[in-house]
């Protein structure tokens, strides 16, 4: 409920009802009693809404025009209460507001209605009205069929609104992750990228080593087959012993496969596994 005002006097607003006739959106009652809950529907499912002054009676001027007059009311913590429960009783609860009026001389209540934003309102006994005229009436099927589609319309756009705006944190949520995820992917393949580098890098050293070293041996099996010829040579020419010679040549023939061992296939070229037959097979 809104807060309650209060006035000593009447104020322009009273005053500007007061100087017309009961009709759409202002109604006049005499007491507390007279005011039902329909009443406060009939306004909540107009579409403007409107006043109930309370504490004010009908009457007709001289010149045949209905007017207001005020005639007073309790404005008690009961009568306030009285009204407050009559708006709760109805389904939604209808919201008003109250404010007291001319307290200086015969205080009355101004009741603001305003159109309702949950229509269509309904009394406990699910009595649906509206205000036409100077009077309630009953609402007919298509009006209230119209209220209901407008309600779950606007019911309908607000969730699907809220939806709306909860996907697309969602998707933000699902955008951030993806980014870091990219991130920590790229970095990931960097430090890959470094340990392949450095991996390489010592296979070229190792190749490097291990060509050096083929040359090398080779180097030193070329010499040691000169060697070799060189003293086949000269014990086949001289006189003595052939068995003592054959001893002589398989010892040096045991001695280079010894040389020759360090040599793996793996370590030679083409040109150097040649070489490297071709000597084990003289």
């Amino acid at each position: 409920m809104s807060v309650q005002r209060e006035y000593r006097g009447i104020s322009q607003r009273a005053k500007s009802l007061l100087a017309k006739p009961e009709g759409i959106d202002v109604d006049f009652k005499r007491e507390i009693n007279g005011i039902k809950s329909r009443d406060l529907v009939s306004f909540a499912n107009s579409l403007y809404g409107g006043a109930i002054l309370v504490g004010v009676d009908e009457y007709t001027s001289k010149d045949g025009l209905q007017r207001g007059r005020v005639v007073g009311c309790d404005v008690d913590d009961g009568s306030r209460l009285s009204l407050i429960n009559k708006a709760t009783d109805c389904y939604p609860i209808v919201d008003i507001e109250l404010i007291v009026e001319n307290i200086s001389s015969k205080p009355f209540f101004r009741i603001e209605i305003a159109p309702g934003a949950k229509r269509p309102y309904c009394t406990q006994r699910g009595e649906y009205a509206m205000r036409a005229d100077a009077r309630s009436r009953a609402l007919y099927p298509e009006e209230l069929l119209a209220m209901f589609m407008d309600r779950e319309g606007e019911l309908f756009v607000s969730r699907f609104r809220e939806a709306v705006a909860q996907l697309e944190h969602r998707l933000g949520e699902m955008d951030h992750a993806f980014g870091s995820g990219m991130l920590q992917l790229v970095t990931h393949l960097d430090e890959l990228d470094g340990q392949v580098r450095r991996t390489l890098n010592r296979v070229d050293q190792m190749t490097d080593s291990a060509k050096k070293r083929s040359r090398n041996m080779l180097q030193a099996l070329k010499d040691s087959q000169d060697s070799i010829s060189g003293l086949e040579s000269l014990l086949l020419a001289q006189n003595g012993n052939p068995t003592g010679r054959i001893e002589m040549l398989r010892d040096i023939r045991s001695r280079l496969d010894l040389l020759t061992e360090n040599l793996t296939p793996e370590h030679l070229n083409p040109e150097q596994m040649n070489l490297k037959n071709g000597l084990t097979d003289d």
